[in-house]
Order: structure tokens, then C-alpha cells, then sequence
């Protein structure tokens, strides 16, 4: 669980903007992607485990996975949230 202290704390790696936690219905669009196989991160691989928890940066764009419970703060790993609007 990422606590209101932690994700203070925490910004995006690229452009320092604050980040957010992704509500239900992002991660739910999301993990239909991955299992449809339809999802790449930004370095270009294909995601292929299902999200449990992503980090939204301020501006919207882009997603930073959170996987057993640690936020993956890297560039390669963000994932674009600009096809999910």
C-alpha cells in the first residue's frame, strides 16, 4: 500500500512532476490491454503481467507500474496514458 506520506514524496523520474495513485476504472483498461497483449511500455516491450497498482504523472501521460506493492519509478517501464483518454 503506498501511504499519502510515501507518494508525497515521490515524483516522476523524467520531469519531476508530482504523481498520483491510477483509480480503478485506468487499471481495469489497462490490464484489458495486457491481456489482449495490446500494451507496451515505453522502452517498447510488451507488458504481460497484469497491473496491481500504477502511479499517475501530474500532466496524465504517463502511468509508472507498481508491482508487489513498489512503485517501478523507471523511464522504460512508464506506460502512455495519452490512447487511454
Amino acid at each position: 500500500m503506498i501511504t499519502a506520506e510515501l507518494l508525497s514524496l515521490l515524483c516522476c523520474p523524467e520531469t519531476h512532476q508530482d504523481l498520483r495513485l491510477a483509480d480503478a476504472a485506468l487499471l481495469e483498461s489497462l490490464n484489458r490491454r495486457i491481456a489482449s497483449g495490446t500494451l507496451k511500455n515505453r522502452a517498447g516491450r510488451a507488458v504481460e503481467s497484469r497491473l496491481e497498482g500504477g502511479l499517475v504523472r501530474a500532466d496524465g501521460k504517463w502511468l509508472y507500474p507498481i508491482t508487489g506493492q513498489i512503485p517501478v519509478l523507471l523511464i522504460d517501464e512508464a506506460l502512455d496514458l495519452r490512447r487511454e483518454e
